[in-house]
């Protein structure tokens, strides 16, 4: 991997932009958001990382980052997936507070803005999200199946977060520092979006969101893929709410169970009850299939706590870790 950095202090604001195959945006990127950027009293850097393009992606950005030097790139071969891309910027960045966003510029520098003035204006705030589901965001020019596939998922994913989110899946968000260096992140795909916002929720950090428009690229082609997204968000609300599968389930078997127990009565009730009928045995699979799935949710339920203890110990030892490398560098190095 290849990053080219500049040695000077901390700065206020990092944005850190994944690319892949997206040479034809980033001279957009580069106006956009550095014009944007400076009319405002903060100092800031714009991170452009190239993961693994096959087109001009890292040339175009290069040239971008040796017109201004506020631009840097984080350059590596081959593709490695979304969450990679974030996190090998989150790592570049010196900002003490960090945004992320898309590279197809589906949302405006004012956004943008405007999550970085909620986290100066909200001090116990610790990360905000771009919305275009909560009230007074919308979508603009999206294919209407794609936009009713998004706002589905969030709303399947939002159940397994007990709705603290409206958004859960985007990329347009903004952090302190602090938060993203306390997260012990995995994800190389898209799913880092939700890994975020599920160890941030178990460590006890404050979420907000903003009103945002969503629109469609101008230029390039879209990387979603519907079967792969799909599936990766399904297997992760299981994960975060296992009750809502197998607890649904174990409902549906009991209450089939009972229903079938009834008629079971009544026929014995009215002298109808044949014996050995196999209605009795399906009655009693039932009831205890549905025992056992409610078991089951219960189990994964218990170590999805478990699991939010791992995160917050994993904060203790990167905060440790990290005071212990400011001690040794010294205070010309922080």
């Amino acid at each position: 991997m290849s990053s080219e950095t500049q040695q000077s202090s901390t700065l206020d604001v990092s944005l850190v932009i994944p690319m892949y195959d997206e040479a034809d945006n980033i001279p957009d990127i580069a106006a956009r958001f550095t014009e944007a950027f400076d009319e405002k009293p903060f100092t800031f850097e714009l991170i452009l990382v190239n993961d693994g393009s096959l087109d001009e992606t890292e040339k175009v950005a290069r040239e971008a980052s040796a017109r201004d030097a506020r631009v840097r790139l984080v350059s590596y071969q081959p593709n490695r997936g979304r969450g990679y891309a974030l996190r090998a910027g989150m790592r570049e960045a010196r900002g003490g507070i960090v945004v992320t966003t898309e590279a197809d510029l589906s949302y405006s520098s004012e956004c943008l803005l405007q999550m970085i003035a909620k986290l100066q204006a909200e001090p116990m705030t610790d990360m905000v999200v771009a919305s275009p589901y909560m009230p007074g965001g919308k979508v603009e020019n999206v294919p209407p199946f794609r936009a009713w596939i998004s706002r589905t998922g969030n709303r399947v994913l939002g159940m397994a977060m007990s709705g603290r989110v409206s958004t859960m899946t985007g990329m347009t968000r903004a952090y302190r520092r602090h938060v993203l260096q306390s997260l012990e992140l995995e994800s190389d795909g898209k799913e880092i979006h939700i890994e975020i916002l599920s160890k941030a929720f178990a460590l006890g950090f404050r979420v907000a969101e903003v009103p945002a428009t969503l629109s469609s690229r101008k230029k390039g082609k879209s990387k979603f893929k519907l079967g792969n997204t799909a599936r990766s968000h399904l297997v992760f609300s299981l994960f975060e709410q296992p009750m809502l599968l197998f607890g649904l389930v174990g409902l549906i078997l009991g209450l089939l169970g009972f229903l079938g127990g009834v008629y079971l009565a009544i026929l014995r009730y009215t002298g109808n009850l044949t014996p050995g009928r196999p209605l009795f045995f399906l009655v009693l699979l039932l009831i205890l299939g549905g025992i056992q799935f409610l078991s089951f949710g219960f189990i994964g339920t218990q170590i999805v706590a478990l699991r939010k203890e791992v995160y917050k110990i994993q904060k203790q030892c990167k905060h440790l870790l990290i005071s212990g490398r400011d001690e040794e560098s010294g205070p010309e190095d922080v």
